[in-house]
């Protein structure tokens, strides 16, 4: 793969799955083919679900969406000839911004042994979690892979509610419980949450719930109504910006109410509907499931080690294949052979979603090495970023690798291929640092 290139679409006679990237670790490998963006158009129908969001989203010019745990989700308002995903962006860094991410799906767990059973499915220690706080946390399966690393919400002593990332984590629990035989009931609830994001959004919180909201730590909840409804808030968001997720109860029959009591309060603060802010999570370092982390990844690989602590007594799920992958880590034979890591690299500005999975090698090989999952363009640092995966001997900070792009990211240049390096996650300071960003701050690996 050499010289500049054309993506062949739909003729898949002329793309082949990428064979030199070594994913012999996993039971299905990453599919490598660059088949570019292809056309197609999304067929909306009843068998995926609509949020009580979705029509609201379409009214505030929503153009296209995703499907995000069964549920149609939007990923576009600002039309790209009117500057598309960037101008979004500037909304989220300089204002504030609202996203509709209903297809967080809420799964709640109730009961006398709520707290127990969340202690036995997530890697952190759930006794630490106070009630009416939350935390980021992760789910794994036996072998230690990431089955989900949702916000958990304590929202009582006796019930939690999941803030699931694109994994269906209902039917896993329930399915644990079967034989385990917690006294907890499991289900989704009909909850629904808004994120608000952007350095105006405390301002905006305060005017709809009062000065209260002020004073919610980073992962703190409170409950309150907007727009006379009963919702939960946390400060908590998908983006290392200020910012605070509104949960509605009742959201199938209230979801008017609460949605427009926000448009009208925003108006004055230059509120703007916009899409998920992918952008700005790469900066921040904070993984999408699915993207850049799936069932087939441990937590080591992608720094996610602080979510594995040294000193919890309790079993878990995953706990024994964590411990024994940790101990080959430390006498320096890890059980992967690829390791996530920032890349800062050239090319013309990334301004929208990558169809495919770059492709990542040595400055001058002929084959690639590793894959870039989430790409974008930092206008702070005025260069591309992104999350990617890189032989685990290619890690190091300031290691020179290049990036093949398609053609539409280096139009006026000699070749597809441009320089990279390794550089330090976060790629720059959140105002929100995420649990990852502060253990690494703090020279840990493990969770406090």
């Amino acid at each position: 793969m050499s010289g500049k290139h054309q993506y062949p679409g739909v003729n898949d006679a002329a793309i082949e799955q990428v064979k030199s990237v070594d994913q012999s670790d996993r039971y299905v490998p990453i599919n490598l083919r660059q088949s570019g963006r292809t056309p197609v158009e999304m067929l909306i129908s009843t068998r995926v679900r609509k949020s009580p969001y979705w029509h609201l989203a379409h009214q505030a010019g929503c153009w296209r969406a995703t499907v995000y745990n069964r549920m149609y989700h939007p990923r576009g308002y600002v039309r790209p000839d009117d500057g598309g995903a960037m101008v979004e962006y500037d909304a989220l860094v300089n204002h504030v911004t609202m996203w509709n991410v209903a297809v967080e799906r809420q799964i709640q767990v109730k009961g006398p042994d709520a707290e127990a059973f969340v202690n036995y499915v997530i890697t952190r220690d759930a006794t630490k979690i106070a009630p009416m706080h939350g935390k980021y946390v992760i789910l794994c399966n036996e072998d230690g892979g990431i089955l989900n690393d949702p916000v958990l919400l304590r929202i009582s002593q006796d019930e939690f509610w999941f803030s699931l990332s694109d994994s269906d984590l209902e039917l896993w629990l329930r399915g644990l419980n079967v034989n385990k035989g917690f006294n907890v009931s499991i289900a989704e609830i009909d909850v629904s949450p808004v994120q608000i994001q952007g350095p105006k959004s405390e301002d905006l919180m305060a005017d709809l719930l009062g000065e209260g909201v002020r004073e919610i730590p980073y992962y703190g909840l409170m409950a309150g109504q907007v727009g006379g409804r009963d919702v939960i808030v946390s400060q908590t968001g998908f983006t290392g910006e200020k910012g605070y997720e509104i949960y509605l109860r009742d959201a199938t029959l209230y979801a008017e109410d609460m949605w427009n009591a926000v448009l009208a309060a925003g108006k004055k603060h230059n509120l703007m509907v916009i899409a998920p802010a992918h952008h700005r999570r790469i900066a921040a370092g904070i993984l999408s499931w699915g993207q850049d982390i799936d069932m087939e990844t441990l937590p080591f690989q992608c720094n996610l080690s602080y979510q594995v602590p040294r000193n919890k007594a309790a079993d878990y799920v995953g706990k024994k294949a964590l411990e024994a992958a940790r101990d080959k880590i430390e006498a320096g034979k890890p059980p992967y052979k690829l390791k996530m890591v920032g890349l800062a690299f050239g090319g013309l500005p990334i301004t929208d979603y990558a169809p495919d999975f770059w492709l990542v090698a040595d400055r001058n090989a002929s084959n690639a090495s590793g894959y870039i999952s989430s790409p974008w363009y930092s206008p702070e640092l005025e260069t591309n970023i992104a999350l990617a995966w890189v032989p685990v001997d290619r890690t190091e900070v300031g290691t020179e690798l290049e990036v093949w792009l398609p053609d539409e990211y280096v139009q006026g240049l000699p070749s597809n291929k441009v320089e990279a390096e390794v550089v330090s996650v976060p790629f720059r300071p959140s105002v929100n640092p995420n649990a990852r960003e502060i253990a690494s701050t703090r020279g840990l690996d493990y969770a406090e």
